[in-house]
């Protein structure tokens, strides 16, 4: 973890948000690579491994199944390496920042995975601080050493985010709401970390009527998230073998295409994606359908409600998506 990641974070559990000290560390130049960081107030300490500062206990964590999906596959859906700009456009199009708008911002992304919207930030100009529940995060490191200290990880809780208030230009946080515990709670604990005038962008799995008859995968959901993962992978490659190739055929048809949505796998047929490419991002979206321990989809009216009600103007949502805005001036009471 780099120098300037010390003047943003503070404990966690103070209501003051205090400051962190290092109690003990080895330094690699401006790098803090194995340490400690302490709490003066509370006295809670929390290791440093790998550069990256850890705020969550191994059997604290409920998201361990994305850390083994995200080390699998950390590098499948990053832009510079597939090359393409799928991510990048899929992150414009859902929180519509504009390109030069990015350039230069500090942009906190929570739930980061293995990095894939951090990268694309940090490809624009950001400087990032990514966070993740899981393992996922080393992933994520790895996949943006190429920003050299423009991104920072966290292995931490949303819950418990330990960073100071009104620190970031923008939050960005795509396809994690519905996966933790309570989504409302979720939603509610990451506008505090933008400053007056900063934006707010969140991806999340909406409720459809098509979720709702999905019978194939809600059967086998029932069971697929209390297995192995590797049990898991293994029966996400028995269904994707034989239906990738009728899926594909299917994609290209206009008028039947949209029942790929009732298929036992998600199909992910982006036409600039080659063959291959295709199907690795089929067995990961499949198996991130079955993996999550919890899967709570919303209704972007609702998230919109608890935006305003924690204070965001201008906010504007539709299916899946959600945004708004700090005020720039906090009113006075």
């Amino acid at each position: 973890m780099h120098r300037w990641l010390f003047d943003l974070m503070v404990c966690p559990h103070c209501a003051d948000e205090l400051p962190l000290r290092v109690a003990s560390g080895r330094w690699e130049e401006d790098q803090l690579e194995e340490g400690k960081l302490e709490c003066a107030n509370c006295g809670t300490s929390w290791p440093v491994r790998k550069g990256i500062p850890r705020f969550i206990e191994e059997n604290r964590d409920y998201a361990g199944g994305f850390g083994f999906q995200w080390l699998r596959w950390r590098h499948t859906q990053i832009d510079r390496i597939n090359r393409t700009n799928l991510t990048k456009e899929r992150m414009l199009r859902d929180t519509d920042w504009k390109p030069d708008w990015i350039a230069g911002k500090l942009v906190f992304d929570g739930g980061a995975g293995a990095g894939r919207f951090s990268d694309a930030l940090a490809t624009m100009g950001a400087r990032v601080v990514s966070l993740d529940m899981s393992v996922a995060i080393d992933a994520c490191r790895e996949t943006t050493r190429a920003h050299e200290n423009n991104v920072q990880c966290i292995q931490g809780s949303l819950y418990a985010i330990p960073l100071r208030s009104a620190a970031f230009d923008a939050v960005h946080c795509a396809g994690v709401i519905q996966h933790t515990p309570d989504p409302e709670r979720t939603i509610r604990a990451m506008p505090r970390l933008i400053k007056p005038g900063g934006l707010l962008g969140y991806n999340f799995y909406e409720v459809t009527w098509s979720r709702r008859i999905h019978i194939i995968r809600a059967g086998l959901r029932l069971f697929t998230p209390y297995i192995s993962q590797r049990a898991l992978l293994r029966l996400c490659q028995a269904m994707v073998v034989p239906l990738f190739p009728i899926t594909r055929a299917i994609s290209r048809i206009r008028f039947i295409r949209f029942g790929l949505r009732f298929m036992p796998i998600c199909a992910s047929h982006q036409t600039e994606l080659t063959r291959d490419q295709q199907f690795e991002w089929t067995l990961l979206d499949t198996f991130d359908w079955y993996n999550p321990i919890y899967d709570q989809p919303q209704r972007h009216v609702r998230v919109a409600e608890i935006l305003s009600e924690e204070g965001l103007e201008a906010v504007t949502s539709n299916p899946g998506i959600a945004r708004g805005r700090q005020p720039s001036a906090k009113a006075s009471h």
